[in-house]
């Protein structure tokens, strides 16, 4: 690819309407585009940062046995009317109505549709538990959308849902998402600290926020940091290893806002432990019980007794965590970005200096460019006229994690390689090719 023929709209200057680094880097990157008020177009560099962020999601819910299925963004009003939503969801729900005037709404979630998708399928408890997962677009109309795609009405997002025959059967499948997002946010270089939370809209009585600590994070969050040294690297999915996982995070206090108790902070956390800050919620798991299946009468057949499935949710903002990771990441003051090789647009730029009349340079960009292909490194080549340095502060502000520069200094075979904000090196190509690769599997 050349970045002469992409689709990369930068701006000089950060927008005047962006307020916080992710939304003001995303615009002048040329990542979206605004549609309408906290609606955006994803363009070529964006998406392909969130599609692999998506793929790391799914990987990790495929990892501890979920399956997925695809719900349609667009659902009918009468199965919210069964689980009693309908009047109480308020209006960031987005009603129409269809041509047969048949109320209809953009799902802001999908616990209700869902459940009605389990309960025409399973009638026996045999077939328990079930976790089933979509990743799909979302509406919720916001009174005042913000800060781009951190706080947008449409956004896309992993939602999974678990069914199970009893109480204890449930916390074992809850206890497996709390596995699974520790893991999927580590892939991702994100600290992503489980939170005691509020349930909200979703209902129930056992949540967790997962939050990344930042200054513009919209969550209040008190803690004890030493739950920052929990060790979170479980392979096992018994439901004793789980329940010991959860219990090294809970020993430490830590909650959203919502449940703050001032008095119970101050006597289980020693000053000097003591965080008040705020963080950005990257995921929220819930356990509520029979809140759904008991109105919706999703039950299953137990020894000739029917019984209500237990049922949790658990949520993951695919979007939004690319806005959480330019927020984690991004060194405003120096305009440098840093996305993890994880999710990199590009995993290395090659940067060659233009000689007019001159294709050297361009051919060897050619030569290595296919070599990386071979070797499964994403690599983007700079053919546009621009100076070297002009080039090297572009690819630091767009955040593409390698540099590899075919200039004047190029030695034979070596040439200059570089890590964003960190120290060039003069090597081959199969040297630097190994080097990407090894931090691809760290």
């Amino acid at each position: 690819m050349y970045f002469s023929k992409s689709f990369v709209p930068i701006l000089k200057n950060n927008p005047t309407e962006a307020k916080i680094k992710s939304h003001q880097l995303m615009l002048r990157v040329g990542m979206i585009k605004q549609s309408s008020a906290g609606i955006y177009s994803w363009l070529p560099l964006g998406f392909k940062v969130m599609k692999k962020i998506e793929q790391i999601v799914r990987e990790e819910q495929d990892r501890i046995g979920v399956q997925e299925i695809l719900m349609p963004t667009i659902q009918s009003s009468e199965i919210w009317k069964e689980s009693g939503r309908y009047d109480d969801y308020g209006e960031e729900m987005l009603r129409i109505k269809d041509r047969q005037n048949r109320e209809m709404l953009y799902g802001p979630t999908n616990e209700e549709l869902v459940t009605e998708i389990f309960r025409s399928s399973i009638k026996s408890y045999k077939s328990l538990p079930q976790l089933l997962y979509h990743i799909q677009w979302k509406f919720r109309d916001e009174l005042r959308p913000r800060f781009g795609i951190m706080r947008c009405r449409e956004f896309y997002m992993k939602d999974a849902y678990s069914f199970d025959l009893n109480d204890d059967e449930a916390l074992f499948s809850y206890n497996k998402f709390f596995l699974s997002y520790l893991r999927t946010f580590k892939r991702l270089n994100l600290s992503a600290i489980p939170m005691a939370a509020d349930t909200g809209p979703i209902g129930g009585n056992l949540s967790h926020e997962f939050i990344i600590l930042a200054d513009t994070g919209e969550s209040k969050i008190f803690t004890d940091k030493r739950i920052f040294n929990v060790e979170s690297s479980s392979t096992l999915l018994d439901k004793n290893s789980l329940n010991d996982l959860r219990k090294q995070y809970e020993k430490y206090y830590s909650v959203t806002d919502e449940k703050f108790d001032r008095q119970e902070f101050e006597k289980l956390v020693p000053e000097e432990f003591r965080v008040n800050t705020k963080g950005i919620e990257v995921g929220h798991i819930f356990y509520f019980g029979d809140k759904y299946s008991k109105p919706m009468n999703a039950a299953v057949d137990f020894n000739g007794k029917k019984e209500f499935v237990k049922m949790g949710s658990y949520g993951i903002g695919v979007s939004r965590l690319v806005g959480a990771i330019i927020e984690a990441k991004y060194n405003d003051k120096d305009e440098i970005m840093k996305w993890p090789l994880s999710v990199a647009p590009y995993h290395c730029a090659i940067i060659p200096m233009i000689k007019k009349n001159d294709t050297t340079n361009i051919e060897k960009c050619n030569k290595i460019f296919e070599y990386f292909k071979s070797k499964n490194i994403d690599s983007i080549i700079d053919d546009t006229d621009e100076n070297i340095s002009a080039k090297i502060k572009k690819f630091n502000l767009i955040g593409i994690p390698y540099q590899l520069i075919i200039g004047n200094k190029a030695e034979g075979d070596l040439f200059e390689f570089s890590e964003v904000n960190g120290k060039t090196q003069k090597l081959n190509i199969e040297d630097v090719a190994s080097q990407i690769l090894k931090a691809k599997l760290n």
